[in-house]
């Protein structure tokens, strides 16, 4: 992280804790947020990602018990978070500046404090820089520091940056979706593993950990943000973790009552009882037959389709017209005086 980064953010206020907050605290409070701002969590709601970074930002440095040393001293020097640009002739001191001037010039060295005397530069007159050279070189007490002059032209230390996050996209069967699976792709022409979880849903969006390009030596892999897509099958719908079928039965079975044989996605059959006097369109809740989740297991939810028969034999058309005959109401009758209210 560069040292004018560190100038910007209040790290502290992004974990909500006192600057003596201790490591556990810390950690807790990170926990707390990470969990609350976690992308799985808040899909597609953009603040929400970049809070999350944000306290992981934080919690990377204020849990490095050198970086916070060196955190609490720059935010403490620069007056709780003031700019500091590079000057020109007679101008102050850069603050990246001033990093780098301890390394020599050559940047990339960390910033150390010590009580010995001598020039605040590195090789200046033995020892390392301490906190009150420092502060000197910003209230004109560095002299001849070099500070004020042109050409300071130093860089401060920068740690290994993290691999970038990549995208992606898989299409999954619908039963594959549903019980989940583990997949391979091809990111970058490296062949990585993915492991879907069950119920993943058609269009969501699932961020691996550490799948996505490398980052420098000693620094963590990206994220691989993979786009899945669901297809149809020919005889189960979904309603979140509900699946839905389709339930065919004759008019006499919902007339009269009956049982029938419900098939599941797992390939047995359950018996559901059809009461007398079914409507068409009545759902049919089959308890723990739909998604198995880690969070919950859904229902299989049968609706009724009373199917009528397109062609009939003599006899049969005889019965209906029997039944006809016996009820002569108007099943419509309500529908007509309800229309002119």
């Amino acid at each position: 992280m560069a040292s004018q980064d560190w100038l910007d953010k209040d790290f502290y206020a992004v974990l909500g804790v006192s600057k003596d907050a201790d490591e556990g605290e810390i950690k807790k409070a990170y926990r707390k947020l990470a969990k609350q701002y976690h992308p799985d969590r808040n899909e597609g709601d953009d603040a929400a990602e970049r809070k999350f970074k944000d306290v992981g930002e934080a919690q990377a440095v204020l849990s490095d018990p050198e970086q916070r040393r060196e955190y609490d001293a720059i935010r403490s020097m620069a007056g709780g978070g003031a700019r500091f640009t590079a000057g020109g002739q007679g101008g102050g001191a850069g603050f990246e500046d001033i990093f780098s001037a301890f390394g020599g010039g050559g940047g990339g060295s960390r910033m150390r404090y010590s009580s010995g005397g001598g020039s605040p530069f590195a090789g200046g007159g033995g020892g390392e820089p301490d906190l009150e050279d420092i502060m000197s070189m910003f209230s004109g007490g560095g002299g001849a520091s070099g500070f004020g002059g042109q050409g300071a032209g130093f860089r401060a230390p920068r740690g290994p940056v993290k691999g970038q996050d990549l995208t992606a996209r898989t299409e999954l069967s619908f039963r594959d979706a549903v019980e989940g699976r583990t997949i391979s792709l091809s990111v970058n022409g490296e062949k990585v593993n993915a492991k879907i979880p069950a119920g993943v849903k058609d269009g969501q969006k699932i961020r691996l950990r550490g799948k996505g390009a490398h980052g420098d030596r000693g620094a963590d892999r990206g994220d691989l943000i993979l786009t899945v897509s669901v297809g149809k099958h020919p005889v189960y719908g979904r309603d979140g973790s509900n699946l839905t079928i389709d339930l065919p039965v004759t008019f006499a079975e919902a007339a009269l009552g009956a049982t029938v044989a419900v098939p599941t996605l797992d390939g047995s059959q359950v018996k559901v009882r059809i009461a007398p006097g079914t409507p068409s369109g009545r759902v049919l809740r089959l308890k723990g037959r739909g998604i198995a989740t880690k969070a919950a297991t859904g229902d299989l939810l049968a609706k009724v389709q009373i199917i009528v028969p397109t062609e009939l034999s003599e006899a049969e058309r005889e019965a209906v017209e029997v039944l006809r005959d016996a009820r002569p109401d108007d099943p419509r009758a309500e529908l007509a005086s309800g229309a002119t209210a």
